[in-house]
């Protein structure tokens, strides 16, 4: 390299800084404006653009797909975890609570239990047990009387038969042993309709239809614990829980209808909400992200949308005769509502029943699937695998096998009256009772 050349690169090399020094120096808040006016900006400027020239030189521009890779990506917002009552298993999915249900998505609780299918019919006083795979009924046996509903517990270990009887000394609960499906002996109960348990497992509601009334009950002896009145719900019966487990809300059959809400951590009645001057609500289901109740009401012919924290109504959307039981689909997308048919407690064979199939997400029916030959669908579950949806079929005296990708039904001859099915086993973590309620 000639010396001249390398002369002026070393100048060159030192020249640079320099002059970045004087473009930061320029940029601090200590001149005086005259000496800007004066031509010290000029030289300030100017310097600047040297500077600019320098690196331009030096330094290669960046690729196009350099500069769009250099951005940075818009954040991910997670939904806020779910702040639960103490023992409350957690919520893995807060848009989704019933995440933990999922097609096939057994506990290890469940390990060596039957697949069956329990249906209690409540005019022949006993319980049928089904095998789903061959549609037979493989065994038969005598439980209390008028048995309502099989509900599993909450640590997946029994499924209860609630016998709630003609009178007070009449109610009894049978257990049985989903490894082996057989009853073992009744426990004497006032009056179970149904049976919910608290969040946490440590408690077990008996609903007392007849008596107005909530028993809190220990979840294997049925010991009473304690007990909440609601003389403002005549014919308090179905139940969900808030995503948190801070409150229940129970529905009303009878008397208009309505619904009761209960503080479930001070065990206190919050209030009252009357849906409808003539209603017979029923079954009640959450929404999957926790922000609304869905409720069926029998008279109304359809599902009552409700906002559970402030306890107040906030839609309706119709779907057929005589609205009865509530059932998600296993994806969380999907809620299945069987309409029974008729406005009557007891109804017709072959009435115009059937099963509608709402969005969670735009609230709306988007399915319609009438029983051929018309029939009662009432209460049951979904599969594991979520392609099949057990309904009893009330009027009928059959269980309905209803495929959940086609509508298409198949029939099962059970006893008299059948009424709360359970699938068993089930998916999820822990159940909340009725024919399934899992999470």
């Amino acid at each position: 390299m000639p010396e001249v050349v390398r002369r002026w690169l070393y100048r060159g090399l030192w020249a640079v800084p320099l002059l970045a020094l004087l473009v930061w120096a320029c940029r601090l808040p200590i001149w005086p404006a005259e000496s800007v006016e004066r031509g010290f900006g000029l030289l300030c400027s100017a310097a600047a653009t040297i500077v600019r020239v320098a690196q331009s030189a030096g330094t290669p521009k960046p690729a196009p797909i350099a500069a769009a890779m250099a951005a940075p990506a818009a954040p991910v917002l997670k939904p806020a975890a779910i702040d639960t009552v103490p023992g409350m298993p957690p919520v893995l999915n807060p848009n989704n609570l019933y995440s933990a249900a999922g097609p096939n998505m057994f506990s290890p609780a469940v390990a060596g239990h039957l697949s069956r299918i329990y249906v209690p019919n409540l005019r022949s006083d006993d319980v049928y047990v089904i095998d789903p795979a061959t549609h037979r009924v493989v065994d038969r046996f005598p439980v209390g009387v008028i048995p309502q509903h099989v509900v599993p517990a909450w640590d997946l270990q029994t499924l209860w038969v609630a016998n709630n009887g003609r009178r007070r000394s009449e109610g009894s609960l049978t257990p049985i042993d989903p490894k082996t499906g057989k009853p073992g002996p009744s426990i004497p109960v006032a009056d179970p309709y149904n049976m919910y348990f608290t969040p946490d497992g440590k408690s077990a509601i008996v609903v007392a239809e007849r008596l107005k009334r909530l028993d809190f009950r220990d979840p294997h002896t049925m010991a009473l614990q304690g007990s909440i009145a609601t003389p403002g719900c005549s014919g308090v019966n179905h139940a969900d829980f808030s995503i948190d487990g801070r409150y229940a809300i129970f529905t009303c059959e009878f008397r208009g209808g309505g619904l009761v809400k209960i503080d479930m951590v001070t065990r206190q009645v919050v209030g009252y909400l009357k849906l409808d001057a003539h209603g017979m609500l029923q079954d009640i289901r959450i929404a999957p992200d926790g922000k609304v109740f869905y409720v069926a009401d029998m008279l109304a012919d359809g599902v009552w949308v409700v906002d559970g924290d402030s306890f107040t109504k906030v839609g309706f959307i119709p779907t057929g005769i005589g609205t009865h039981g509530l059932y998600p689909s296993r994806d969380g997308t999907k809620l299945y509502v069987s309409n029974r048919g008729s406005h009557k407690i007891h109804g017709p064979a072959h009435g115009p029943g059937s099963i509608s199939v709402i969005d969670f997400a735009s609230r709306s029916v988007v399915k319609t699937w009438p029983i051929p030959g018309g029939g009662s669908p009432d209460m049951g579950n979904v599969s594991a695998d979520g392609k099949d949806l057990w309904l009893s079929g009330r009027y009928d005296n059959v269980v309905y096998d209803i495929d959940t990708t086609t509508g298409g039904v198949s029939e099962v001859r059970v006893g008299k009256e059948p009424h709360g099915l359970t699938v068993w086993p089930q998916p999820g973590r822990y159940s909340l009772g009725h024919t399934g309620n899992m999470r």
